[in-house]
């Protein structure tokens, strides 16, 4: 192996920072330079301050508009390009990241893209070089070539929980009660192009059939400023009164899913996570339902919420036990960066 191989590391959405950490210490551990690319949205680079991770801002969040989306992704690009060309990694990695398909098509950059949902949209004439996907996801979901496709064992969250440990100052530093049942809520992604106004309204009908729910806290982690202003507003008085809070600094997501006695969100991450932790989770997410997590619903892991009169009939609200042992394996992990490595050396 190389110890002069360049891998370059697009970080582009809030859930890449925790799956790439450990990926980024391994590649290094193993003698790769790796340069590592944030775009400034969602909590990207709050949370790879809070882990450490050394980046390059680059691009911005452009809002929910199909044609601003398309033109922030080109103009990001574009930011990219002098970087890269200074740079000159031997391969790309990313988590879905258009912008860095769209580079290093046109820089001649092979490039890994890793995905674990198959109905996410990809682009027109601009492919990447390999995909990798988690093993759950049948054959008849894939589009690429076979040939192009590596599945590694597990989801794409048994990368990063087995290095977990827990914090049980959090509960104190977020002001719960000790006596508190804690559920932690994620809100859908309304500016995602997969985003199913059904889901909205879920999110809406489960916070107003909590809220006269006694000896209930919620921590609600809004997914940018403007959904945490819409729910201030719409809730004022529940965050008035402490039954809602919104954390006013980047937490560790996966310390406060365990701290939670129950985990409700309108996405997929935040979802799989508590599966993969073991803690009770309910998906309020209305889009197409990928494979991923219609595993982990069949295997009991996950419990989709389709309409509001699901809330009395699925959602359990009990205290959880907390002191059982988290399940360490560190396969997924491995069998990817095995493979990232493999794929750099290939010759060109």
């Amino acid at each position: 192996m190389s110890a002069y191989k360049k891998i370059w590391i697009d970080l582009d959405n809030t859930p890449h920072v925790p799956f790439f950490k450990p990926i980024i210490e391994k590649l290094n551990e193993r003698g790769y330079q790796v340069v590592v690319t944030a775009r400034d949205a969602y909590q990207v680079c709050d949370l790879a301050d809070y882990f450490n991770i050394s980046y390059k801002r680059i691009g911005r969040h452009y809002g929910k508009n199909k044609l601003m989306k398309v033109l922030g992704t080109l103009a990001r690009a574009f930011q990219i390009i002098p970087e890269m060309l200074r740079e000159k990694p031997d391969i790309a990695v990313s988590h879905g990241s258009r912008t860095q398909i769209i580079v290093a098509s046109l820089l001649k950059i092979r490039s890994v893209i890793i995905y674990d949902y198959e109905h996410a949209k990809g682009l027109v004439l601009v492919y990447p070089t390999w995909v990798m996907l988690p093993d759950v996801i049948p054959d008849s979901g894939i589009k690429s070539k076979k040939s192009l496709v590596y599945k590694y064992h597990g989801i794409k969250e048994d990368v990063y929980v087995p290095d977990f440990q827990p914090d049980p100052v959090i509960r104190q530093e977020l002001g719960i009660a000790e006596e508190a049942l804690l559920i932690t809520i994620r809100p859908p992604a309304t500016e995602a192009h997969y985003f199913n106004p059904k889901s909205e309204e879920l999110f809406e009908a489960i916070i107003e059939f909590l809220a006269d729910k006694p000896n209930i806290q919620i921590v609600l982690l809004p997914r940018n400023k403007k959904q945490e202003h819409f729910v201030r507003e719409l809730w004022r008085g529940l965050f008035q009164s402490g039954k809602l809070i919104i954390p006013d600094h980047a937490v560790d997501g996966l310390n406060l899913i365990w701290f939670s006695d129950l985990v409700i969100s309108g996405g997929g991450t935040m979802n799989r996570e508590a599966a993969a932790l073991g803690v009770p989770v309910y998906s309020i997410f209305r889009g197409k339902i990928g494979a991923v997590d219609q595993y982990l619903a069949d295997c009991g892991r996950l419990v989709l919420l389709e309409k509001s009169e699901d809330f009395n009939t699925k959602l359990i609200l009990s205290h959880r036990d907390k002191s059982k042992a988290i399940l360490r394996s560190n396969s997924s992990l491995r069998g990817i960066v095995d493979k990232i490595g493999e794929l750099a050396e290939m010759p060109t």
